[in-house]
């Protein structure tokens, strides 16, 4: 499988934040001590244009990002503190996002090693988001009459909020996201499905939920290409979860959604999305977990049938 990743997606950040930006190099480590990713399988990609940033984003709010003249309330708002390395970051992982979805249309299977920022509004950031990789692939792809229909699969804890207000009149992205009922965003707009779950949802509950809504989305999109934003942050004990999945039900889960997806021949993209455990290394992990499910399903169907 190939994967977009470059050192440039690790930035510093003041000591104590709570965002875990050290789980970038740490999964790219990780993958590659697992042999689930070879040096050659790995795309360094360059800063998305602000021309394709433009398809999604204002001009008033990219012209901040790039100025540094964000308001103190628009900085709060995104969590994470604006610098250039930050600007350059985020501009790096939404052309990953770009890179793994055409890396997808041609493999069947492709990944970002980071990605899935999707609280990312167009005119401001929002929840750890700068820049919504997802977003701006999808009309880069639909630009260039690469896609048609596409569809979000976030099951991140946390709604998409971002990607449901951005395509909510817009049939050709179906966004289904599964989430936490009470967790944020407090306002949630509507998204082509939308699926609550309560605090402390453990293994079962949440397959069994998942597997109610998961083949309709798939069916009713019909996708050219699917995003997988297979956020970890439902495991229990994340800091800001407050869903009960152990590890075992984070491979079901992965597995369960991968196999739905080959078994309809749908090619997908692999993005990290949130996640928050005690360490980066750890949070890493947890991440590295969609990978290994990823080469087995895809891996086994793909391996030639013994004579």
């Amino acid at each position: 499988m190939r994967a977009s990743y470059c050192d440039g997606y690790y930035v510093p950040l003041p000591e104590g934040h709570p965002f875990p930006m050290a789980k970038f190099p740490a999964l790219h480590r990780r993958l590659h001590r697992e042999n689930l990713l070879a040096p050659n399988d790995v795309v360094a990609p360059r800063q998305a244009d602000w021309a394709a940033l433009r398809r999604v984003h204002t001009a008033e709010y990219l012209t901040h990002l790039a100025e540094g003249t964000l308001s103190d309330h628009a900085e709060r708002q995104m969590g994470l503190p604006w610098s250039e390395r930050l600007v350059y970051r985020s501009r790096l992982a939404v052309q990953g996002t770009i890179n793994a979805a055409f890396m997808a249309l041609t493999d069947g299977l492709a990944a970002n090693l980071a990605g899935g920022t999707h609280h990312a509004f167009p005119g401001h950031g929002e929840g750890f988001c700068v820049l919504n990789d997802v977003a701006v692939a999808i009309r880069v792809l639909q630009t260039a009459c690469w896609v048609r229909r596409v569809l979000i699969v976030d099951l991140d804890v946390h709604q998409g909020n971002a990607n449901a207000a951005f395509f909510a009149d817009d049939d050709s992205v179906f966004t289904f996201s599964m989430h936490g009922a009470k967790n944020y965003p407090f306002e949630k707009p509507s998204s082509s499905l939308d699926v609550a779950l309560d605090d402390e949802t453990s293994d079962q509950a949440y397959l069994d939920t998942l597997k109610a809504h998961l083949p309709y989305a798939l069916d009713a999109a019909q996708p050219d290409l699917v995003f997988y934003l297979g956020g970890i942050d439902v495991a229990t004990d994340d800091r800001f979860g407050r869903i009960s999945l152990t590890r075992e039900g984070l491979h079901a889960r992965d597995r369960y959604v991968l196999e739905q997806i080959y078994a309809r021949d749908f090619p997908v993209v692999l993005l990290l999305s949130g996640g928050y455990a005690e360490t980066p290394e750890a949070t890493a992990d947890l991440h590295a977990i969609m990978h290994r499910e990823a080469a087995r399903v895809f891996g086994e169907a793909r391996a030639p049938s013994p004579t």
